[in-house]
């Protein structure tokens, strides 16, 4: 089996369980969406500049962004214009329709490529993103479901200006049965990492996560020290990391806008994981961010348990939002 092949095919029961899991997990945000939406057509029969204009303040207040939605709408636009009418009753599929067509536009492979087995093991991956948007959770999350399916992982507590992190993450290493790299709090990250992938080579493990400071003072400091990560572990893998992935808040709307910001400023990221979406009606970040950093998102949150950790799949988040409740 081949490192990732276990995120492809699914038995359907599984499938079935996570599907029922997004749009849970989406329920806020589609509840709200397709309510304002009704008001906004509300004895209207067509689709005319003051539907457009209600349109527009929905997807802004689902953060889906300026740029996004101004690009949404002139879509839409585009559509009316070529078809001549458009019913306010096929707003809601235009509308899918388009969202639709952009994250597939801004998703670069699919997702058999996206993960497709690794050359080289162990597959290395570096995590970062800012305090409480559910860093090391995430990890503990992903690292137990390779486990599960027959992968040797190893984590690397990498994040030793915060003592909780370096705990917590032992902790998830201790329920999954995997090692945890730590020197303990106020140690060199770098060090970590270099031991990490270490004894992933020595151990023959498939993938090794490293967990990365949330905070440091500036935007300098930040750069230095995953630069310094970066340099120690290419002594064992001159390619690694392999994956870049920074952890994105969805509930904070905007805010995981600014924090994508940043750290694109300060580092390559090739991967987003954007958690806890089941507990907000921002949704639309991911639409957004999608759109506007053309990074994959590969991981979405929409829940409590390890299995509400699920890969990003396109057609299955359009369907979820778009679900009628």
């Amino acid at each position: 089996m081949g490192l990732f092949d276990f995120l492809k095919k699914k038995p359907e029961p599984q499938q079935q369980e996570e599907i029922q899991a997004l749009e849970q997990g989406l329920e806020k945000t589609s509840t709200g969406f397709f309510s304002k939406i009704g008001r906004a057509v509300v004895g209207k029969s067509k689709v005319d500049e003051e539907v457009l204009d209600e349109l527009e303040e929905i997807l802004l207040t689902s953060d889906v962004g300026v740029a996004t939605t101004l690009k949404i709408i002139q879509r839409i636009e585009q559509r009316i214009e070529r078809d001549k009418y458009v019913s306010t009753e096929e707003l809601d599929i235009v509308l899918r329709e388009e969202v639709a067509a952009l994250l597939e536009e801004n998703q670069s492979s699919s997702l058999e490529n996206a993960f497709a087995e690794p050359k080289q093991k162990p597959y290395v991956i570096m995590v970062v993103g800012v305090n409480g948007v559910g860093k090391t959770t995430t990890i503990g999350k992903l690292a137990s479901q390779f486990h599960q399916n027959g992968c040797k992982v190893v984590l690397g507590a990498a994040d030793t200006f915060r003592a909780a992190a370096v705990d917590q993450l032992k902790l998830w290493g201790e329920r999954v049965g995997i090692p945890v790299i730590d020197h303990g709090m106020n140690t060199d990250p770098a060090a970590v990492a270099y031991d990490a992938v270490k004894q992933a080579v020595e151990m023959n493990a498939d993938i090794v996560i490293i967990d990365t400071a949330g905070r440091l003072h500036t935007k300098v400091n930040l750069m230095t020290e995953l630069g310094k990560i970066k340099r120690v572990i290419q002594k064992f893998i001159p390619e690694a990391p392999h994956e870049v992935m920074l952890v994105l808040d969805g509930s904070t709307g905007q805010n995981a806008f600014i924090q994508a910001q940043e750290f694109t400023k300060v580092t390559e990221i090739t991967s987003l994981a954007i958690t806890k979406l089941d507990g907000t009606a921002k949704g639309g970040v991911v639409i957004g961010i999608s759109d506007q950093f053309k990074i994959p998102v590969k991981y979405i949150g929409v829940g409590e348990k390890i299995s509400d950790l699920q890969v990003f799949n396109k057609t299955t988040f359009v369907d979820s939002l778009f679900a009628k409740k």
